[in-house]
């Protein structure tokens, strides 16, 4: 969605929605934690820093913070919680604004980063046009073919899913069906990921507000407990990693809480291509690793009114790239049983949400007491 709003004013738009729907005001705001702020060379990426939502809304900020070397963009409300624990602040706004499809749009506005030389990380990815993350997760996909069996039908259920969850959802970028015909007979991106494989560029703001236990009573809506949560950094490269941080950082959220995977009603899982809900699928412990493939096999079992819906909202690939915030919004409208046409029938209580899940992964389990 190519939208002429300007991108401040979308982050604008979704904090004072966020704001209404606790019943705070932004007197009562003292935090602010954004991913990555606001990057220069790549505006359309990340066009709104932290300093700029505190002066545009004269925020009295006794902390913030906004940075890209954190644990993956959820790590936003990972920081946040620590500052609030360590007494630094009360009501947190954590958010991500996007405008990357009017970037595109507009070049000339929001021009691309370019370089005369490679360097960094770059290094031992461009000489062999390995220039885009599609190719970087299709060898892993691919791993997941040669040595487990991964099927392109069991890998298209996860954008099938998206789709259908997608046609419930009013402000879905994509909000059309998705046949398997169609998966099928796309256009190959890196093997085996396909088009259809692929998010989707958004301009959109998404806000969460982090509490305090200690003030709720200040918040007017239904207050969703964070019960846990992890963070993984293996190692911040895609040169020579064996497995993908999702795996690291789904083992250590177990780690963290009394509750099982068994418990989860939910799971709303990074989806920047397919092959990541079914990673995320395996490191959280729905099934075995491996085994992803034939979990999801059929869609029935992910669908809305399966044992384990996933990605209710449409996730990326057909809800648009929210860069991972949209996935702890959708668990949160789910938890509170806001979702509308696309709410899941049985009583929700426990979700998890993950962003990332290449050199960078985190995930949060979300209840509702």
């Amino acid at each position: 969605m190519n939208l002429e709003r300007h991108p401040l004013l979308l982050t604008l738009d979704a904090v004072k929605e966020a704001l209404d729907g606790a019943g705070l005001s932004i007197e009562q705001i003292d935090g602010v934690s954004t991913y990555p702020g606001r990057v220069p060379q790549m505006l359309g990426f990340s066009p709104i820093g932290a300093d700029e939502l505190i002066d545009a809304l004269g925020i009295k900020a006794t902390w913030y913070a906004g940075g890209g070397e954190i644990s993956s963009q959820l790590g936003a409300v990972v920081a946040a919680v620590g500052a609030i624990r360590s007494g630094q602040a009360r009501h947190v706004i954590c958010y991500r604004t996007v405008y990357e499809a009017a970037a595109m749009a507009r070049p000339a506005e929001y021009p691309m980063p370019r370089r005369d030389r490679v360097e960094g990380s770059a290094q031992w990815t461009a000489p062999f046009n390995a220039l885009s993350p599609a190719t970087w997760f299709a060898q892993y996909a691919m791993r997941h073919v040669k040595r487990y069996g991964l099927t392109r039908e069991q890998l298209a259920q996860i954008a099938l899913n998206d789709r259908a969850n997608a046609l419930r959802n009013p402000r879905a970028l994509v909000r059309e069906p998705l046949t398997m015909d169609q998966y099928l007979s796309s256009r190959m991106v890196a093997e085996p990921l396909c088009l259809f494989d692929c998010d989707r560029y958004t301009d959109a703001s998404t806000v969460l507000i982090v509490s305090a236990g200690d003030v709720l009573d200040e918040v007017k809506c239904t207050s969703i407990r964070i019960a846990a949560m992890a963070g993984s950094v293996d190692r911040h490269s895609w040169d020579q990693a064996e497995w993908m941080a999702s795996y690291a950082t789904g083992r250590d959220l177990w780690k963290r809480t009394d509750y099982k995977p068994a418990d989860v009603d939910t799971a709303q899982l990074y989806d920047g291509f397919s092959f990541l809900a079914i990673t995320w699928l395996e490191a959280l412990g729905f099934c075995d690793v491996g085994d992803g493939g034939r979990f999801i096999e059929g869609g029935k079992r992910i669908a809305l009114d399966g044992e384990l819906p996933i990605n209710t909202g449409g996730g990326q690939i057909a809800g648009g790239r929210l860069h991972g915030f949209g996935f702890a919004h959708e668990a949160v409208l789910q938890l509170r049983g806001l979702g509308g046409d696309r709410q899941i029938k049985k009583d929700v209580k426990l979700a998890v949400a993950t962003s990332g899940g290449g050199p960078l992964a985190t995930a949060l389990l979300l209840a509702r007491d």
